[in-house]
């Protein structure tokens, strides 16, 4: 290969990257503007209505929160009381205990004085059969509350069982280990039941980290910030993804996934499109896209639905084996999830599900890692040929480095004149100083799982979730 041929190659290369990059940089500004429109317009709509009057009533709508476990003894208990506490009146709780191995279904049934009950089973999706069955309580205190045993076909699964289960006309989806706040259902069933021009099928609401946080009877009392940077890392991450991200998606009816930490859909949808796929990892996304991608093939208006309350509480990895171990099943997912549904790709009949959401997230999601590992590549084969332009060089990665502050500095500021949930002195300063160093630090592992993920993927390890020790909301409690 001649001169002439490595340089016209090289150039198309360089062009390649430089066009990437600005469409990136661009995209973003414009998915941070229209989140920060809808948060501004969802708080003065919002600001004053009387939730506890307009839904805690006896006739609002019924909804049940499906929670599956899986050797949760940890935290089960304290969270199933968070679960219990919510102040929405029309509700039930249904604990789906996915063949766990540990004492979860004991501490259960020890805790809340449950018994077996025969219980009807409207089998329309079909799941792994029942272990030791169906309990409920024995104490009025405790009604609202359903364990079921079943044997373990994973969270798909379990999830499933909840909806053949429930009676009520929403379900919402959480993670046993998360902290539910106690108007969580009033605000998330709220979309529900103001938009009547079309159908809203699913809500979301931001989900926020609870690492060095106190939480006493499964309720949130106090809001700290970790020691860890890695801890702090996905706090800044959770800040940008759910308030500069995933709020612009809702403004533009392009949503394509709903945490699995938390959402709410309406359960004939869900159980139209056969429930949640037991074939992927990816579950909370998957279920989304098919729910839209029903609507769509069937010509009917609808609606997924973002709010920017932070209603759910999670706890995040605190160690880097863990950490990545989740995200890579995270990129496993998506990889999934586009792949089964390729066919909505650039395809007019899917209008902005089709020509804008899809293309973006295959592209600035999937691709991202991919192109970056490229790019780095070109960088060193550069380097080898002295072709480098080192002032060039230059400028580009303090571009990149100062855009990627820049916009954790805004997400930062989003979050300060919004819910401002970090109070404690100094937490804003460690924020920043997390969004200085976080490219250096963070990021190489994101990178990192994302590319083991792809690799994962491509050799057959697809179902394969990873684990996720966790150390139990609990400890935190205050003294």
């Amino acid at each position: 290969m001649d001169t002439s041929t490595i340089n016209i190659i090289l150039l198309i290369f360089h062009y390649l990257f430089f066009i990437y990059t600005v469409s990136v940089i661009i995209s973003y500004i414009v998915l941070a503007f229209f989140s920060i429109v809808e948060t501004l317009e969802y708080q003065k709509k919002n600001r004053f209505v009387n939730y506890k009057e307009i839904l805690s009533s006896s006739i609002s709508p019924s909804i049940s929160i499906i929670a599956p476990a899986y050797n949760e003894s940890l935290n089960i208990i304290e969270n199933v009381r968070s679960l219990l506490s919510n102040h929405y009146a029309n509700y039930d709780v249904i604990i789906v205990n996915d063949g766990s191995k540990d004492d979860s279904l004991e501490k259960l049934i020890k805790s809340y004085s449950l018994v077996k009950v025969d219980y009807l089973v409207n089998e329309q999706i079909p799941t792994k059969p029942l272990r030791e069955g169906i309990f409920k309580s024995t104490n009025p205190a405790f009604e609202k509350l359903i364990v079921v045993d079943k044997e373990n076909g994973g969270k798909s699964d379990a999830l499933n069982m909840g909806l053949n289960l429930s009676e009520s006309q929403y379900t919402a989806c959480i993670d046993v280990d998360c902290l539910l706040l106690e108007d969580a259902l009033q605000k998330m069933i709220k979309p529900f039941l103001e938009l009547t021009e079309v159908q809203v099928i699913a809500t979301g609401g931001v989900i926020r980290i609870a690492n060095a946080c106190t939480i006493k009877d499964g309720k949130l009392l106090d809001v700290d910030m970790p020691k860890s940077m890695l801890e702090r890392a996905q706090i800044l991450e959770y800040i940008r993804s759910f308030l500069l991200g995933r709020m612009a998606w809702s403004r533009l009816n392009g949503l394509l996934v709903i945490s699995g930490a938390f959402g709410m859909f309406d359960k004939k949808i869900a159980i139209e499109i056969g429930g949640y796929d037991t074939n992927t990892v990816g579950e909370d996304m998957e279920i989304i896209v098919r729910m839209r991608r029903h609507m769509e093939e069937e010509k009917r208006k609808y609606k997924v639905a973002y709010i920017p309350d932070p209603l759910c509480w999670t706890e995040a990895p605190d160690n880097y084996k863990i950490f990545t171990s989740q995200r890579n099943r995270w990129t496993r997912g998506t990889i999934e999830v586009l792949r089964k549904h390729r066919k909505i790709a650039l395809n007019p009949k899917y209008k902005s599900l089709g020509l804008v959401s899809f293309p973006f997230w295959f592209i600035f999601e999937r691709m991202a890692p991919i192109i970056e590992v490229v790019g780095i590549i070109y960088f060193c084969v550069l380097m080898y040929l002295k072709a480098l332009r080192w002032d060039y060089a230059f400028v580009f990665f303090i571009s990149a480095y100062l855009f990627t502050v820049v916009f954790s500095l805004v997400a930062i500021l989003s979050e300060e004149q919004t819910y401002h949930q970090y109070k404690k002195k100094g937490t804003g300063i460690k924020l920043i100083i997390t969004s200085l160093i976080e490219p250096f630090i963070f990021h190489p592992f994101v990178l990192y799982a994302a590319i083991r993920g792809n690799f994962d993927y491509i050799f057959n390890k697809k179902k394969k979730w990873g684990v996720m020790t966790r150390k139990g909301l609990s400890k935190k409690e205050a003294v």
